[in-house]
């Protein structure tokens, strides 16, 4: 099942995408999902954001092949950092390109969405009582800064860098799914879930140790190798199998 936050006719609405037909839903995405009766084709609404969430956690270096590209080690547990609510955008939205980085990175990621409200989780608990579903997400990083600082919040928490979307994908198995990031069409990136240091269910129990998940919340799981710069005028898409294409423009800021 695929659902997407959508607007018509000046309303937002959760919906069902069903033969390109969108079915809205009577119920919050974190409760129990009844649809409406009526159905609007996709190609009538303007995609939003699937959610807007309390926080965006994020994972570093999760893949082996991208600690490498970095020249940095492999971490014994998982990296995380936050990124703010306010970084998110939707589908087609523009990635804004400001004027304090000379370097602006695509990383393209697989997401997931919390459904249930979770505190110290612990092992044997099964992770699909807590998450929602899975969508895309573009970990947009201003690299200059992120090396200069040392930490990385200012790298990663500028407006617009927290592309996601298109839609929420509940039944898919995250474990093995092929992610690809283009940029202008060309293949940028091209990995696999497999691949990921700490899977899923391993990353939804650590953070939940640490912090307490609210509905809505996202977890993006960090990027394979073949992170790169993009540029004002380019177009970057995330594609991961079984959501979907996240496709995003970049915008120099307005001064």
């Amino acid at each position: 099942m695929r659902i997407y936050r959508f607007k018509h006719k000046d309303k937002i609405h959760y919906g069902i995408l069903k033969e390109e037909v969108l079915i809205p839903l009577r119920e919050s995405i974190s409760g129990v999902l009844k649809e409406g009766k009526e159905g609007i084709p996709i190609g009538e609404v303007m995609v939003l954001a699937p959610v807007l969430p309390s926080k965006i956690v994020a994972v570093g270096r999760n893949y082996r092949e991208h600690a490498d590209e970095r020249g940095q080690q492999v971490p014994k547990r998982p990296l995380i950092f936050l990124k703010p609510p306010s970084a998110v955008i939707g589908p087609n939205d523009s990635i804004f390109y400001p004027d304090a980085t000379k370097r602006l990175d695509y990383e393209g990621e697989l997401a997931f969405i919390i459904k249930n409200k979770a505190w110290k989780l612990e092992k044997g608990i099964d992770a699909d009582d807590y998450i929602l579903g899975y969508t895309c997400l573009n970990d947009v990083t201003a690299r200059d800064l992120q090396d200069k600082d040392g930490q990385w919040t200012r790298a990663k928490s500028f407006d617009t860098f927290a592309p996601i979307g298109p839609c929420i994908a509940t039944d898919i198995d995250p474990s093995r799914l092929r992610i690809k990031t283009f940029l202008n069409g060309k293949l940028k990136q091209s990995g696999n879930t497999a691949n990921m240091i700490f899977p899923v269910p391993e990353l939804l129990m650590y953070i939940s140790h640490i912090m307490t998940l609210f509905p809505g919340d996202i977890i993006t799981t960090g990027t394979p190798s073949g992170v790169g710069p993009m540029s004002p005028g380019d177009r970057v898409d995330v594609q991961i199998e079984g959501i979907g294409t996240l496709s995003n423009r970049v915008m120099r800021v307005k001064p």
